[in-house]
């Protein structure tokens, strides 16, 4: 599979956005109070640096397979850490951290999105638009955890 110059700079762009989560997963799983949240954040790392290798792939010209995990965030069912008995500032702490990934995944989501129409390949569409249902599951999964522990 060979790129064009815009489809290069696209792919180039969305690693840089991905290469920016996996880090941002990384120092908010050290930052969390909670150990469910830190767990979460570990996980969803795994699979932005697993988005990260698969457009390393297409910019060496290869068009990795796609494995959407469309059920993630339907299925995730988190278990409440927060109760009367927690400080409420770790609940503040980790409700910021949690909040402020949503947003990152939006934003990111959005990109995949808006992208996507960018590539005549089929095949690299369809990789793409699979990136973005995981970035979709990963802001629903996130939203659960603050849903159970009744954070605003």
């Amino acid at each position: 599979m060979v790129l064009k110059e815009k489809e290069r700079a696209v792919i180039q762009d969305l690693q840089t956005q991905e290469k920016s989560c996996v880090e941002k997963y990384g120092k908010y799983a050290e930052a969390a109070r909670d150990p469910e949240l830190k767990n979460l954040f570990q996980n969803i790392q795994k699979q932005e640096e697993e988005h990260y290798q698969s457009l390393s792939q297409v910019l060496s010209g290869t068009l990795p397979a796609c494995n959407c995990n469309d059920t993630q965030g339907r299925d995730y069912e988190p278990k409440a850490s927060y109760n009367g008995m927690m400080s409420p500032e770790d609940k503040q702490h980790d409700a910021f951290l949690a909040t402020d990934c949503i947003g990152t995944e939006k934003l990111v989501s959005g990109e995949y999105n808006t992208n996507v129409f960018n590539f005549g390949e089929s095949g690299l569409r369809k990789l793409l638009a699979d990136i973005q249902i995981e970035e979709q599951n990963h802001a629903e999964m996130l939203y659960k955890y603050k849903t159970v522990n009744q954070m605003a």
